[in-house]
């Protein structure tokens, strides 16, 4: 089982997203629609759309409780920063193929309780449409029978587009939707996981692909109400 988070890493935590969210909020100001769609207890996968680098930054307002992180390996070239970032809940993922220590490192995280962020469009995209998901969200979520928190965020491309080096204050939308909650069939014997389901040992491609095109639908969905009512805010 996983160790919880000690008192010092909570601290640290609650400082450095009080300081982000502080910031974030007076550069970013913007509201949040459905929050009380996100869990307030229990794991849980925080899957938001994924159009800039600030995205990571800006979920933190979505819960005050510590949220866990797949960061790309590559951070981790610079020893202090990684070293930060794994005090404040962050794991590495090698994004070049399958990386099966970084899935169970996941599922380890979900089975002590905690939250965890995934973008499920795996790297920063462009536009309007959500789509062509890996369906590493939708295997954890099976594996671990814990909810999907689906989240749309308007307004983080053009504070940060693709090939700029720093942001620029905009006005940023919020849509949470409603959790999804894989359906899971596990076969007699199968251990159980923290969340409300029991935990199978294998998860078939048909159940990842069905949930995986759920999961881009809700996400789309909410992206596009995001859209829909910063537009809406700024006419």
């Amino acid at each position: 089982m996983p160790r919880p988070p000690t008192r010092g890493e909570l601290l640290l935590y609650r400082a450095c997203r009080a300081v982000a969210v502080g910031a974030s909020v007076l550069y970013y100001p913007g509201r949040v629609i459905g929050k009380e769609n996100v869990p307030p207890e229990g794991p849980y996968i925080l899957a938001p759309v994924h159009r800039s680098y600030v995205d990571w930054l800006l979920v933190a307002r979505l819960t005050r409780r510590r949220l866990r992180y797949i960061v790309k390996a590559e951070v981790w070239k610079s020893k202090p920063v990684g070293r930060f970032i794994e005090a404040l809940g962050a794991f590495p993922v090698h994004r070049s193929g399958a990386d099966r220590e970084a899935l169970e490192r996941s599922l380890q995280v979900l089975a002590g309780g905690e939250p965890l962020v995934m973008f499920p469009e795996g790297t920063r995209r462009t536009g309007p449409v959500v789509e062509d998901l890996r369906e590493g969200v939708a295997y954890l979520a099976l594996r671990a029978g814990v909810p999907i928190v689906p989240v749309g965020i308007a307004g983080s491309e053009e504070a940060m587009p693709r090939g700029s080096v720093l942001p620029r204050p905009r006005r940023i939308t919020f849509v949470v939707g409603s959790p999804l909650v894989p359906s899971v069939s596990s076969p007699p014997g199968a251990p159980a996981a923290a969340g409300t389901q029991t935990r199978p040992a294998r998860v078939s491609r048909r159940a990842m692909k069905e949930l995986s095109d759920e999961v881009q639908a809700s996400i789309q969905h909410v992206f596009d109400e995001a859209r829909r009512a910063a537009g809406s805010k700024s006419a």
